[in-house]
């Protein structure tokens, strides 16, 4: 488990899946110039995989020579499979962000590349707004927000009847983990509060990709539901219904000896 201290708590749990390996899919030719003989083709161009998982790219030439494209790429490599001007490849475990992956070919002393843009993220699982606690003339909320991946791009805002009343960026959070956070927030209760609807929201900023996810509404109630509160509601109506209980055996029992 792993703990991020920003201006308000955070946790975060890291779990990594298990993925498989996607079959390449043909994609556009790479920009050449008019005068270029041939061309170098890395399909497909722009990959989109869950953290963890692997990903297949295809590296091809159309240079009528004999020779072998070759790929460069940070990732981890796993298997390859060749044929007549081509060669995939697979990229296992796939955890950065945002990865890129070159395809060289030289064809009668000329080399030209061909590139792909290699993207991993999740959206969240679930994000889960607790019922809102009131103690003290002050409303708790605690938002949860599962298994998403990168951190580092999610915006977590808190809406109360549809405006933003607070917002947070884990922007600092550099960590290659699937994980969930959990964001607290207390705020001065008031009168206009009563029986609004609140609603919390993640968001994934990836580089022009938005991904949004949202919680149930919750009612911001009149009572302050603190634990010591709640323990004194609960006694309350025990020692209620014990007094409703003695009554009514009493009552019977003068019944019955009248009766009698």
């Amino acid at each position: 488990m792993r703990s991020l201290l920003l201006p308000l708590p955070l946790l975060l749990v890291a779990a990594y899946p298990v993925g498989g390996s996607p079959q390449p899919q043909p994609s556009p030719l790479a920009p050449l110039g008019a005068s270029v003989p041939f061309w170098v083709r890395l399909s497909p161009e722009l990959v989109e995989v869950a953290p963890g998982r692997s990903v297949w790219l295809n590296c091809s030439t159309s240079c009528p020579l004999p020779t072998k494209p070759s790929l460069s790429t940070q990732l981890r490599r796993g298997r390859t499979a060749t044929g007549p001007g081509w060669v995939s490849y697979e990229l296992v475990n796939v955890t950065a962000w945002s990865s890129i992956a070159r395809c060289h070919a030289t064809c009668a002393g000329e080399t030209r590349q061909a590139i792909a843009r290699i993207n991993a993220y999740k959206r969240p699982r679930s994000v889960i707004l607790e019922p809102p606690v009131r103690a003290g003339g002050r409303y708790t909320l605690r938002c949860h927000v599962t298994q998403l991946f990168p951190v580092g791009f999610l915006v977590v805002t808190l809406r109360r009847g549809g405006r933003v009343i607070y917002f947070e960026s884990l922007e600092r959070y550099k960590g290659l983990d699937l994980a969930n956070v959990t964001l607290t927030y207390t705020f001065r209760a008031r009168p206009s509060d009563l029986w609004q609807l609140v609603t919390c929201h993640a968001r994934l900023n990836l580089d022009g990709l938005v991904v949004r996810s949202s919680s149930a509404p919750v009612i911001l109630a009149a009572l302050d539901w603190s634990p010591e509160s709640k323990a004194l509601a609960f006694s309350s109506i025990v020692a209620f219904v014990g007094i409703l209980l003695a009554v009514g055996t009493a009552s019977l029992r003068r019944c019955l000896a009248t009766r009698s």
